[in-house]
């Protein structure tokens, strides 16, 4: 059965991008995979990779690097409203910026909707 492994994401500076879910959620490195254009973060039940932008050149997607707009929505589960309520502001004292604050969503998930350093748009959520 495929299972999904990475989420890569192409980052400016991906000692700092990775630095921030490090701290903000406590994913350790994959220091092992470590490399000048990449790091990688353990998430527990897959992986969390940060790309250069010269992987766009490596992977022969130079002509699909614009980055404007949001392209993808990472979303991060925790095990409790309370963790959710707790990692809030700890992700904005780590940079983030707050698009909606925790909420109970119509198919009842409480979560918060916020941007990393680099504009990347990443959700906190608890399945209720």
């Amino acid at each position: 059965m495929p299972h999904l492994s990475y989420v890569n994401v192409f980052a400016k500076d991906v000692v700092a991008l990775s630095g921030f879910y490090q701290r903000v959620f406590g994913f350790p490195e994959i220091e092992a995979i470590r490399s000048p254009i990449f790091r990688g973060l353990d998430t527990g039940k897959s992986s969390l990779g940060f790309n250069a932008l010269d992987a766009y050149e490596l992977l022969h997607l130079a002509e699909f690097s614009d980055t404007r707009g949001v392209k993808f929505l990472l979303n991060i589960d925790v095990d409790s409203k309370d963790d959710v309520d707790r990692m809030v502001p700890i992700a904005l004292e780590a940079g983030a910026t707050l698009v909606k604050p925790p909420y109970v969503t119509y198919y009842n998930w409480y979560q918060s909707v916020l941007l990393d350093p680099e504009g990347n748009v990443f959700r906190i959520n608890f399945m209720m």
